[in-house]
This record gives structure tokens, sequence and C-alpha cells, in this order.
């Protein structure tokens, strides 16, 4: 249900002045996005050319080999490359407020992203989803129950494929995971159903504020589709909107899906009809509960079965990295959520636990707030267990609320926490920080994690 060639074109003439005979686009970094832009446009026709910051992009020879005409200009921005073009595609890692862009936009090159080349590429309805935590399993939740429903559905974005790689599929559904990055520099957004699952602090860095981060999130509900809102969360919220449909959900409190206690049981509801009892959910943690609250609403907004959405669930086992269970040893529960990259998730995951548990957290703060864990971790943790960059800054924020330890690397802090722990604990990774000060990424911390959890066994 994609547009041909032709019809592409003109929609894209039409809405951004994009034509192939005379338009110069710059590809404004070589990644994943970048890659997946210089595959639709080379495809298309297009005159385009590719600039990145970096000495070395990582898909540089990728380009190479498949465009070896495709202009290349890389270890900085070179004012040259930007000066002719007439329409700038950044990639969502490269920051808008970048002297040369912002000089080039002045200069009237014009602006859009891949969302935008893929919206106006696709005759089918959008799911997009975003939140500063759980937006991957959600989308990921949301695909599951489609695919269980007999729908023909396509899953990617901020999570695993790039938006325009999709378009190799001929879905009836796209389901996107959007960042706020992303979001920023989509113009034309219409999802028939969006989602903010919630707004805690996170690129403060490239946002500066809080107000500013919410505002490029809320950009999920340009258009008229269905808003699925978080009423737990003050901000999301107040960004209900009084002439459009909306779904809310609550793990707190009566929404249009929520929880409810019936017969010592408690259920997953849509108003008054009981779904699943929440014990058949297989993850852990509450917030997790809220997670399959959103996504129930957002299929139920487009209609999927009920139980269809219920029997994906069921069989939902999680994404790597997101309170995954490593290893249950000697009586210690040892859970993986190095995704936890922002206070936001921390707090989730730790509020998730009846129980008081050790706490692994650490890395590069953002410039976040980190004394907005303390509360949390004097209720949920009986010791924490700090590495990374910010550590120190976090060891002062929390002021010594429970002990704190203080590690110099994975292994010294798992060495730790099997030291401290007692028969029924669980020991959680969950940083609340960036992983770049001492990872690859988030998945390589949460590996160390589980091969330095692993050799405990040996």
């Amino acid at each position: 249900m994609n547009l041909n060639n032709l019809e592409i074109l003109d929609v894209l003439e039409k809405n951004f002045g994009l034509d192939p005979k005379s338009s110069k686009v710059l590809i404004v970094g070589l990644g994943n996005t970048g890659i997946s832009v210089a595959h639709y446009l080379n495809k298309l026709g297009f005159k385009f050319a590719v600039t990145d910051s970096r000495e070395k992009p990582p898909l540089k020879d990728v380009l190479y080999n498949e465009m070896p005409d495709i202009p290349v200009f890389t270890n900085g921005f070179d004012d040259a490359a930007f000066k002719v073009a007439t329409h700038l595609i950044v990639s969502p890692g490269v920051s808008m407020d970048e002297k040369t862009i912002h000089k080039a936009i002045v200069n009237g090159s014009k602006t859009l992203s891949d969302i935008d080349l893929f919206i106006c590429s696709v005759k089918a309805p959008i799911i997009a989803i975003t939140g500063s935590n759980g937006k991957s399993t959600v989308t990921t939740m949301v695909g599951d129950m489609a695919t269980c429903a007999g729908r023909k559905v396509a899953v990617g974005g901020n999570l695993g494929t790039p938006v325009l790689d999709l378009l190799e599929e001929e879905a009836e559904l796209f389901v996107l995971e959007l960042s706020s990055f992303q979001l920023e520099r989509a113009m034309g957004l219409n999802a028939v159903a969006a989602t903010i699952l919630n707004i805690s602090a996170d690129h403060l860095d490239r946002h500066v504020n809080m107000a500013n981060y919410a505002k490029e999130k809320q950009r999920i509900f340009n258009g008229d589709g269905v808003m699925v809102i978080n009423i737990d969360d003050p901000i999301v919220n107040a960004m209900q909107e009084t002439n459009r449909c909306v779904f809310t959900f609550s793990i707190k409190r009566s929404a249009d899906f929520h929880i409810d206690r019936k017969n010592n049981v408690e259920y997953l509801m849509h108003n008054n009809e009981s779904l699943m009892p929440l014990s058949e959910l297989p993850l852990e943690g509450r917030h997790n509960a809220a997670n399959a609250l959103a996504a129930l609403a957002l299929g139920t907004s487009i209609g999927l079965d009920k139980k269809a959405m219920c029997e994906a669930l069921k069989k939902f086992k999680g994404l790597d990295h997101r309170m995954q269970r490593v290893a249950e040893i000697q009586g210690v529960t040892w859970v993986n959520d190095s995704k936890a990259t922002n206070i936001g998730a921390c707090i989730a995951a730790l509020e998730g636990y009846d129980r008081k548990i050790i706490l692994i957290a650490g890395g590069d703060a953002k410039g976040a707030d980190m004394s907005e864990l303390k509360p949390v971790i004097e209720e949920k943790a009986k010791s924490v267990v700090l590495m990374g960059k910010d550590a120190g800054l976090i060891k002062q924020a929390i002021s010594n609320c429970v002990p704190v330890h203080l590690a110099k690397n994975m292994v010294e802090a798992v060495q730790i926490c099997a030291d401290i722990a007692e028969t029924g604990d669980s020991v959680l990774l969950s940083p609340a920080c960036a992983s770049l000060d001492q990872y690859k990424n988030y998945e390589d911390r949460g590996n160390q994690f589980s091969k330095a959890v692993l050799r405990l066994i040996v």
C-alpha cells in the first residue's frame, strides 16, 4: 500500500519543492538513517551529496561500494557543500543547532527529514509511539498484536529498521517508534493513533530544558488521529485536545484502560471489561503494565481484536536490556535494565518492585538533575553501587540516603553486589545515565553486565 515513484515525486514537489531535475539535496550524517535516505533518493533519481562531521563515518564504505559517484564530505562540515544545497536532510544524531546548518537555513536551504520522505511515500495508516521510556517495548507489543490479529505490519523507526527501509515491505499498517530528535524535524506527521508514554528529563544537553523537550515530543500528536494519553504523567495529560478522540490509560486510577482488582485478582481493563489477568503478563515491573495498557489502547483505536492482542501480550518476552532477567544465582536475581539511560527509566524500574533491591547506576548523566533519584532510592533500594563518569555527582545528589559503594568498572560493580546480596535479593542494573563514557552503547554495557554476572556461576 505504498505510492508508486511518480506519485511520490508529485507529493515531494508539492510538499517540499523537491524535484529531481533542479533540487540539490545534502544528506547530513552517514549512519543508518543517512544511508537509508541515500538509497531512497538514488532510487528516485535525485542529485545529492553526503556530509558527516566524523573522519570515518561507519557506513562510508557501504555508500562508496553501492553509489561510487556520490560526493561525500567528511571530517567536519564544509560550508561549500551546504552553500549549493537547496534541501538538507539532517539525521537525528546531528543537532539542528550546528552553525553550518543554521547558516544554510538562513541562506534559503529547506530542511526535511527521513520521516517526511516516508510519509510522502505511503498510503497505509501509521501508529506513532514516543516517550522518554518504554517506547521500544510498546512499539514491539503493538507490532506483535497486529501480527497476531492477522494484519500485515511493518515495525521500525528509532527502533531497529530506519523508516525508509520499511518501504520495501508492502504493509497495511506501520508502527513507528519516534525519538524527540526525529520528531523535532518531522513536519507532515498525521498518525492514525499516537501516544507519548511519559516525559522525564532526557537529552537536555540537546533540548536545553524540559519545556523544549516536551514541545518536540508533542509533535507526535500533529494531525487529527486518536490521542492515547497517560493520565499518570501530568505533562502528557495536559496535552489532551478536547476536539480529538482520546483514549486514556493509567496504573494508578480509573481510565479507559486501567488496572482493577476483582476477586483478589488484578486485571488489565478496558473500561468495565476485564481483558486479562495482570499476572499473565510475563514482564517484570509495574511500569510494564502501563506499557501493556498503552499498547492495548493503540490496538483498540484501529480495531484490533482484543483476544488476539491479549494473546500477543501473554507471549511477549520483553526486549534485551530492558528489565531482562539474566540469572538467579544462590537465591539472588540479576536484572539487566541497561536501556535505562535516563532518570525516568530508572525511577520506573525501581517503582516496579514491591521489595528493596540493590541498584547499579551511573554513567554520563547528560546534565540531568540526579537528585530526583533520591526519594525513590530511599524507598526502594537497600544499597547502591555507582560507576562511570558521574558516579560522584550521583553520590552527592542522593546524599547517602542508603549505603553507597563506588566501582571502577562493571566487573567490580557486580562483585560488590555479589558480596552484599542475600538470598531473596534482586540486583538491578538500571543506570539512569548514558553509557558512552565507558561503553560503545547501552547494549555493550548490558552485555558486559551479563557476562560479569554469569562469571559468578563458575
